[in-house]
């Protein structure tokens, strides 16, 4: 039976780099493909990035209870199929969500096993500065981010463990302590991580 990992960041936190360096460099570990409704974005591809799928089936799916875990997030939906993860942990695989700490949330109620990670920021000017040098989303869209950036980093403690991206490599290796079943020193409740969540969170 494989381990459920789920990771949860504000936007532009440097999670989605995080992920991947993580799957490259773990063949065990795949990433569960979540549902959207969104549009799909230029060179994303159905089935591989997301399931994109209409409101309607979304909908469909929720009442067919298909779904660990769904959200509305900036005005669309996103959930992730149960089927494929419990049958991707029964084939003995390690599982990751990259999912809101709303989604986090739920399928810690469903998954009380899993392990879940926050990723932090290492400033707000820092947070900032990386979704300015994506150019995929406008100004007003940026401004949202950040107002919202504030309340996911408010559930940092909810989390098992929180890692800060500073250093990529560092932050890479943190999370693959975790994965490896360590990482007690990167708890999210640890007390030096106060300073930097007073800054990010006023």
């Amino acid at each position: 039976m494989g381990q459920l990992f789920v990771i949860s960041a504000p936007s532009g936190a440097g999670k989605t780099s995080l992920v991947r360096a993580l799957l490259a460099a773990r063949p065990n570990l795949v990433v569960s493909v979540s549902h959207t409704t969104r549009k799909p974005r230029e060179q994303e591809i159905d089935g591989r990035d997301y399931h994109f799928v209409t409101l309607a089936r979304f909908r469909e799916l929720v009442a067919q209870d298909a779904f660990l875990e769904h959200a509305s997030v900036f005005d669309n939906c996103y959930g992730t199929g149960r089927a494929e993860v419990e049958g991707k942990l029964a084939a003995g695989k390690d599982v990751l969500l990259e999912i809101d700490w709303q989604g986090a949330q739920q399928v810690r109620r469903a998954m009380p096993a899993c392990k879940s990670i926050f990723i932090l920021p290492p400033s707000r000017a820092a947070l900032e500065q990386r979704l300015r040098e994506r150019r995929t989303d406008s100004a007003a869209t940026i401004a949202r981010r950040l107002a919202d950036a504030a309340t996911d980093m408010s559930h940092y403690a909810d989390f098992d463990y929180a890692v800060v991206n500073d250093r990529f490599e560092q932050a890479a290796q943190e999370l693959g302590a975790i994965l490896d079943g360590g990482g007690g020193a990167l708890r999210a409740t640890r007390a030096e991580l106060q300073p930097l969540l007073r800054e990010l969170l006023r």
